[in-house]
């Protein structure tokens, strides 16, 4: 074998390396796989069972069946995917009562704060059991932004969005920082002690 061949099947290993992490960086979610053949080295990729799972309970939140979409919300939500925060998010307009209140829970317990905006909305769902949720969600995400609106159901019709509201407003002070009851403290006083004349 010349040394020309050598280099150019060195240097075409080492390129299908680099490329593979590139890949394996940019797009973790995939398995990357590889296996030796006579004609060389293959690498290919394939999504992961448990991406795949949540693309198809993504898909199943547009189910014709109520009973499908809110256990595939409630499904997603125990899988603590990231990636399915938009699609729960935008399915906050679904009609069934039932689905908007397993999904209000469920962006609670995913705890990603880019869906305070639609919690604050779901505050004013014509459903106490969603709106009472929907407080309790917010809470459990602890973001600031949403005291305002919080502070704002506590004047709700309904006395268990009230004691929801007041719990999350609570529960969001109680995991930010404390500030110090005395923010100047006055100068500790200075004693002067005079010699004892005998």
């Amino acid at each position: 074998m010349s040394p020309v061949t050598v280099f150019l099947r060195t240097l075409l290993k080492s390129s299908a390396i680099f490329i593979g992490a590139a890949a394996i960086f940019l797009h973790p979610s995939l398995e990357w796989r590889s296996s030796a053949q006579p004609g060389g080295t293959w690498v290919g990729a394939q999504q992961s069972g448990a991406e795949a799972a949540v693309d198809a309970l993504i898909g199943a939140l547009k189910d014709s069946d109520a009973g499908v979409r809110r256990q595939a919300a409630s499904a997603l939500a125990q899988l603590d995917s990231r990636r399915a925060v938009p699609a729960l998010a935008a399915a906050l307009k679904d009609a069934d009562d039932d689905m908007r209140g397993t999904i209000v829970s469920a962006l609670g317990e995913l705890g990603d704060s880019s869906v305070v905006d639609a919690l604050v909305g779901a505050l004013k769902d014509k459903n106490a059991t969603i709106r009472r949720r929907a407080a309790a969600s917010l809470g459990e995400i602890g973001d600031a932004k949403a005291l305002d609106a919080l502070a704002a159901a506590m004047k709700d019709a309904d006395p268990g969005v009230r004691r929801a509201a007041a719990a999350a407003i609570a529960q969001i002070g109680s995991d930010g920082p404390h500030p110090h009851p005395h923010p100047h403290p006055h100068p500790r006083p200075v004693i002067a002690i005079r010699p004892v004349v005998r």
